[in-house]
Parts: C-alpha cells; sequence; structure tokens
C-alpha cells in the first residue's frame, strides 16, 4: 500500500496529482516576506504533510514560529479541463499562491480547502505553487486542540503542529463538474438520502444517474435533473422485511455492510462527470435512557483516541497507519473511538466505515472565549460537519468538552449560550445524529449526558454509580471530577448516561519518577495492571445506569502513559486479556496467547 492513498474516499476520481513529498520551507519568524516574490534563501526541505515540528519532516524543529512559507514546482500542461488545487488541513491560517497569483485564503487548522487555478497555470506546463502560513503559538482564542501553548508539552497537552499536516493534491475535472455529494441513511423507510451538487458552468439540460449497489447486486439506477446546479432525492430500496434478510444491507461493527455508488453528471447525452462513493444503511438513535443502532439497543465500548504518533504528531506514518488503528480498537473489544480533539483524516473515517468502528466527532477546544473564538469555532465546526456529514462510522457530534472554551459555565450566561447555540447549530446542520453540548460536566442542551470520572477504585466507582435515585443522589450531591454534571435549568430528563472519560491507568515497566510520564493513577506490574483494569471494566459494564462507555486510553501519547497500548501501537498486554476485559467475558488459560505475540 502505498503512503498516501485517495484523500477524498466518498468522491473519487482517478484523475489526480499528489503534491506531497519534498518542498522547500523557510521560518519567516519577523514577517519579513509578505509576498512569494520576496521570499530568497529557502533554508530547509521539508517532507509534506508532516508538521516541520515532527521527525518526518525532515527538521523537527519545536521551537515557537509564527510564520513560515511552503514552495514546490509541479508539472502540468493546461488543457481544456479545470485544476482544482486540494489541501487536506493546513494549521491555522494559510494562503496559497500559484505561480504568483493568489488562489486561496483559509483560516481553521482541521478542515480542508480547496482553489479553482485554471486561470493562473503557465502554458509551459511548469508551475510554482508557495504557501504561506500563520500559526501563533501562543493565540489560545483559536480551536487547537491538544496543542501546547507553552514551549514543552505539559499536563494533558502535546506538541504543537504547525502548517501543512494532510495531503496536498491536484485533481482534473470537468467544465461543469460534481462539487459535493451527501449521502443520508432513512432506516424507518429503508430509503437513502442522495444530494448532489455541481459546480463550474451549470447548464439548463444537466441530469444525474445514480447508481447503487450491494456488493454485486444492483440496488438502485436512477436519474434526475438539476434544477440551480443541485439535486435532492430520496432512493427507495427493497425492504426485505425480516430481520435476517434486512441485517445483510444494514451497517454495524458486527457487519459493516457498506454500498458502493456511482454518480454520473450528463449534458445532454454527453457524460461530463463521473464519481465512485458509498453510503451505508444505518441509524443511531436515542430511546428514553438507551441508545439504539439500527432499532436495537446498543452498549457502546469505545476507548478515547488522541491520533497522534511520536515520529509524526497529528499525521498518520501512512495510510496502514490509520487502518491499523482501526483494526486494534476492534482487536482490544471496542466497538467504537471517541476521537479526542481533533478531526480526523477522512481517510480513518474511511477504515472505520469499511472495517466497522463507530466514531464520536469532537470539535478541538479553543481555551479563551470571546466573541472571536467562539466565530472561529462555528466556521471550523461547520466545515468538519460539512466535510463528514456522510460517513456511516460517525453517531455522535460533540462541539464542546469539560468546558474548554466556556470555563463560567455556572455564571456566565453568554458561556452558556455558546454551548446551547453549538448544540442547536449542530442539530440544525445535522438532524440525523445525537448531539452533546458540552462532555464530561456542566451539562446544557445535550441529547446524551456524558460524564467524566477518573475514580480507579472499583468499589469506590460501583458505590457512586449503583444508586437507586440517581436524580437525587448523582446530580443533585455528588460531582465527579468536582464539578456539577447539569447546570441550572438543565435537569436530567431522562437522557442516556455513557461514562465518556474514565481510568486512565498508567503502566509502563520501565518508568520512573524522573521520566515525567503519568496517568490517573498507575499500575506496576502487568499483573496489577490486568486485574485493575479487568474490575474497573467490569463495574462499568454492569452498572444499569450507563448506556455505554469511553476509557482513557487508546495508546501512550508523549508524556501521557495511560495507553492500552504503547506509543508505537505495541500491546502492553496481550490483546485476549484486553478484549476480554472490555468485554466482561472470562478467557480459559488456553485461550490466552503469551504476551508480546502479534495480533492477527
Amino acid at each position: 500500500m502505498s503512503q498516501f492513498e485517495y484523500p477524498r474516499p466518498q468522491l473519487v476520481r482517478d484523475n489526480w496529482i499528489n503534491l506531497n513529498g519534498k518542498w522547500r520551507f523557510r521560518f519567516d519568524d519577523e514577517l519579513v516576506n509578505k509576498m512569494p516574490a520576496g521570499v530568497t534563501g529557502w533554508t530547509h526541505e521539508i517532507n509534506v504533510p508532516f508538521a516541520p515540528e515532527t521527525e518526518m519532516s525532515g527538521i523537527q524543529d519545536t521551537g515557537f514560529h509564527r510564520f513560515c512559507w511552503y514552495e514546490r514546482d509541479f508539472e502540468l500542461m493546461p488543457s481544456e479541463e479545470r485544476v482544482i488545487l486540494h489541501f487536506g488541513a493546513v494549521d491555522y491560517f494559510a494562503r496559497v499562491w500559484v505561480n504568483g497569483q493568489l488562489v486561496a485564503e483559509h483560516e481553521g487548522g482541521h478542515t480542508p480547502f480547496s482553489a479553482d487555478i485554471t486561470s493562473a497555470l503557465n502554458g509551459n506546463g511548469r508551475q510554482i505553487v508557495t504557501v504561506f502560513v500563520e500559526d501563533d503559538p501562543a493565540d489560545l482564542a483559536k480551536p487547537r486542540g491538544k496543542q501546547d501553548w507553552l514551549l514543552e508539552p505539559h499536563s494533558i497537552w502535546y506538541p504543537r503542529t504547525t502548517g501543512i499536516w494532510q495531503t496536498v493534491w491536484i485533481e482534473k475535472v470537468a467544465r461543469t463538474f460534481i462539487r459535493s455529494l451527501r449521502w443520508t441513511p432513512i432506516f424507518e423507510t429503508f430509503e437513502i438520502g442522495c444530494e448532489v451538487f455541481a459546480g463550474g458552468d451549470i447548464q439548463e439540460d444537466m441530469f444525474v444517474e445514480v447508481k447503487i449497489w450491494h456488493g454485486e447486486q444492483l440496488l438502485a439506477d436512477d436519474n434526475y435533473k438539476l434544477l440551480q446546479g443541485e439535486a435532492n432525492r430520496k432512493i427507495a430500496l427493497s425492504d426485505p422485511g425480516i430481520d435476517d434478510s434486512r441485517n445483510e444491507l444494514l451497517w454495524s461493527p458486527e457487519r459493516p455492510t457498506l454500498l458502493d455508488a456511482e454518480v454520473i453528471l450528463r449534458c445532454g447525452d454527453k457524460v461530463v462527470d463521473t464519481v465512485r462513493s458509498y453510503t451505508a444503511l444505518r441509524a443511531f438513535h436515542i430511546n428514553r435512557d438507551r441508545l439504539l443502532l439500527n432499532g436495537r439497543p446498543y452498549p457502546l465500548r469505545l476507548v478515547l483516541d488522541q491520533g497522534y504518533w511520536t515520529e509524526s504528531f497529528l499525521t498518520a506514518p501512512s495510510d496502514e497507519h490509520l487502518k491499523r488503528d482501526v483494526e486494534l480498537a476492534k482487536l482490544m473489544g471496542f466497538n467504537g473511538v471517541r476521537k479526542h480533539q481533533k478531526i480526523e483524516d477522512p481517510r480513518y473515517l474511511y477504515w472505520a466505515d469499511r472495517l466497522g468502528l463507530l466514531v464520536w466527532e469532537e470539535m478541538p477546544s479553543a481555551y479563551r472565549f470571546s466573541p472571536r473564538a467562539i466565530t472561529r469555532i462555528v466556521k471550523e465546526w461547520t466545515e468538519a460537519i460539512e466535510r463528514d456529514y456522510s460517513h456511516p462510522c460517525i453517531i455522535v457530534w460533540v462541539p464542546f468538552n469539560e468546558s474548554w472554551g466556556v470555563p463560567n459555565l455556572t455564571l456566565t450566561q453568554a458561556h452558556r449560550n455558546a454551548v446551547e447555540a453549538l448544540y442547536h447549530l449542530t442539530r440544525t446542520l445535522d438532524a440525523t445524529r445525537p448531539v452533546i453540548g458540552n462532555d464530561g460536566w456542566e451539562a446544557s442542551a445535550t441529547d446524551i449526558l456524558g460524564i467524566h470520572d477518573y475514580d480507579c477504585n472499583p468499589d469506590k466507582v460501583k458505590a457512586r454509580y449503583e444508586v437507586s435515585d440517581p436524580v437525587r443522589t448523582l446530580f443533585d450531591q455528588r460531582r465527579p471530577g468536582g464539578r456539577i454534571l447539569t447546570l441550572d435549568g438543565f435537569p436530567h430528563r431522562g437522557q442516556p448516561i455513557v461514562l465518556t472519560e474514565f481510568g486512565g491507568i498508567a503502566f509502563d515497566p520501565n518508568a520512573t519518577p524522573e521520566d515525567g510520564t503519568w496517568g490517573y493513577t498507575r499500575a506496576h506490574t502487568a499483573e496489577s495492571y490486568h486485574a485493575l483494569y479487568r474490575d474497573l471494566l467490569k463495574v462499568v459494564n454492569e452498572t444499569f445506569m450507563f448506556s455505554g462507555f469511553c476509557y482513557t486510553q487508546f495508546a501512550d501519547t508523549f508524556q501521557e502513559a495511560n495507553g492500552l497500548l504503547n506509543a508505537d501501537r505495541t500491546p502492553k498486554l496481550p490483546f485476549e486479556l484486553i478484549s476480554a476485559a472490555t468485554r466482561n467475558i472470562t478467557l480459559e488459560p488456553k485461550d490466552v496467547e503469551e504476551e508480546g505475540d502479534k495480533p492477527g
């Protein structure tokens, strides 16, 4: 498998050029240059898409650098086709020129942007793309997630990511082309909602043909006329009726059935664009205090995943690493992940769709409240939902975490307004998925009540949550994490309760008190680590109050040694033991392989 595959897995064309690889690079700490023509003396060569702070970039400079420049040449002869330049993500503000002509500006470090560069191309085929980046390391009013504002990582924050950190690529399209797709599964009526948006030179006599397959079986072949460049239709599938037959079409972690699709754009009788895509038929709903997947109660077993690698930070070393992380989460007995403070690469979501893993998507936080901070969050969160709406693996949206960026929820109305506004905005942009307004505590507008509790004493956890009157005992009297669980005026209304952060058991047999690694509690031997994880997960699995849980965390991340896996993704216990404890089942000794055996 190549290092980087097609970067937009739900709208695929064959005619594309990957611009990852060697670029010219330099820091510009004093902001000497304002335009590409003034940039001279390129001091570095950088391996895009790895940030300059990372080992894999070839630079590995973790100092404070607010401004930097990128540049590279590429060969492309102009033709009748349009040429679109795409950036997966650039942290934080980017300005892009092609052959000295400004083609794009974008603010937001986690979402994609693109530019039609057709008119900027040189006729001789030699093209130059230049990128200016501003990423102020001290700016706490921008969505930054886990990126530390101190020079060295501290507490729960990690090294910074500056500049390009996802794939840069070019594709050729027709003068009129399919700009975007949205798929909406409608489980109740066995339909697939399909929205097609055209771009470029919109003409009157335009149609789209939509084909959907289940394996080799053609399920639909429909034609729709575009009106004002759009088509919005529901595609009815034949409902098999009985559950055994229905389940063959439904998507779940246990059976991740994807429906392949092809969308063809025609102008009259002429085919002008064709893209490949996929969707799935699945529903994630709430019924009273329980979560339902495809109409049936479905307990969630999630693991908190920061999405960092030691050698490359937010960027996976390769597509194979993204696939492997999905496989490892399933191998450890989890049916989903909470991607924490990161809008993950679409290729991860592709593998979660393909292999069957639920994903909670969470907006990276800002850490200072201001109108500007909220405006930035709204813009970037809107772009993230638009990008990822069609992925069947995503089941929950989380705009805020632990009151980060809105620290005075109990006292300040503006902070409460921000959470409620983002909750309602998210439900407006996507009415098909539950939304957690603020995960962890101090909940107001929310469809699920998320609780963060890092007490690692199984007996105390059992006593706290196995209560006969949770409304009075838990919500009015006890405060996990030292915070109230619901704000005044927002009593628990029977929503599902999920323990969305707990555990955090550090185990590293080679750790010393001086090495700076930590967890919320620490085990010193493999035996004590296994016993504590097993006993804690038993309590959480058997607590009737919970509709699911999210254990902290997937892998060690810099100074946090509380992963089930080491930073290199090797397991701290045999996978069979981790999986059995996660699922609260008992293994016979013969079922356990020797520690360190490679997973199959």
